[in-house]
């Protein structure tokens, strides 16, 4: 394999690790969020100080990088999380940002503007898989959990949910938690993947690409989000030599399943035995269909 397919194969693991934990927060949780970057940034500059400037061995670096980003997602989330509906989403963007920008302007630290160079490359393709593979095991348990089942509980009637004795504040802010946990090692490992950073890699934009692959791959569906991922992230990069048409061809992606399949690629179905089924039936129904007319 080349060193070109394995970089998107990396970079598709990491946008698949962020992506989990995005679509915990906004399609099983029901709290939209555009600041999902702010903790990607705090768990890749972690990661990149702990090897670079103390030494530290990726792996608990990589771990760091998560639980801080956990961790200043909940302190974020305790006061925020009161917030409902479109005031939140607002909120994020304003708390997104304002991480971007201590980064940017913490020199003695981060330096700043200039960028973070010298970061050990420990982002190989046989360690994001691993790890893209071990977390994608622990999201799609935790969604089939008692705990998941909460979620989708508080995401589709938080009041009447509330009524039912869920203590829908405490649920929601462990979504919070395990959301930015996950963003904070898959920045970790876009830290040693680029071996180098900005803060201007986490901006309102990158938000933004995150949350459209949740919705483009269906609310509700940890299935969907991680293969509206893989789409995305080809088509972002397959089209990279047309630079000029790359993000228009990226658009009419998300505004054509947008229009076609409001729901997303997967609805809230995941890719399970049943849906295999469904779909293998679907297909022999079409196939004896043009049977039948090819013999008519």
């Amino acid at each position: 394999m080349s060193g070109y397919s394995e970089g998107i194969i990396i970079l598709l693991c990491i946008n698949a690790i962020a992506a989990m934990g995005v679509s915990l927060l906004i399609g099983f949780t029901g709290i939209f969020s555009l600041g999902h970057a702010g903790y990607m940034a705090i768990g890749a500059y972690t990661a990149a100080i702990a090897t670079f400037q103390y030494e530290i061995h990726w792996l608990p670096a990589i771990i760091m990088g998560g639980i801080f980003a956990m961790i200043v997602a909940l302190v974020i989330g305790v006061p925020t999380l009161k917030l409902m509906g479109d005031y939140y989403a607002i909120a994020s963007i304003g708390l997104g940002e304002s991480i971007r920008l201590v980064l940017e302007n913490w020199d003695s630290v981060t330096r700043g503007a200039r960028g973070y160079p010298g970061i050990d490359g420990f982002t190989s393709l046989p360690v994001a898989l691993i790890f893209t593979l071990l977390m994608g095991l622990i999201m799609f348990n935790l969604i089939n959990s008692r705990f998941g089942r909460s979620l989708k509980a508080c995401r589709d009637d938080y009041i009447a949910a509330s009524l039912m004795g869920y203590n829908t504040f405490h649920f929601r802010v462990a979504s919070l938690g395990i959301s930015g946990f996950y963003c904070g090692v898959a920045g970790a490992l876009l830290a040693g993947f680029l071996t180098y950073l900005q803060p201007v890699m986490f901006d309102m934009l990158k938000s933004t690409e995150l949350t459209s692959v949740v919705v483009f791959g269906g609310l509700g569906s940890m299935s969907g989000t991680l293969v509206g991922t893989a789409v995305i992230t080809l088509v972002t990069e397959l089209f990279r030599p047309i630079s000029q048409y790359r993000m228009f061809i990226y658009g009419a992606v998300l505004v054509g399943v947008m229009v076609f399949r409001p729901e997303g690629i997967m609805g809230q179905r995941e890719l399970n035995r049943e849906w295999f089924a469904e779909m293998g039936k679907k297909i022999g129904r079409l196939f004896s269909g043009r049977k039948g007319g090819a013999a008519e």
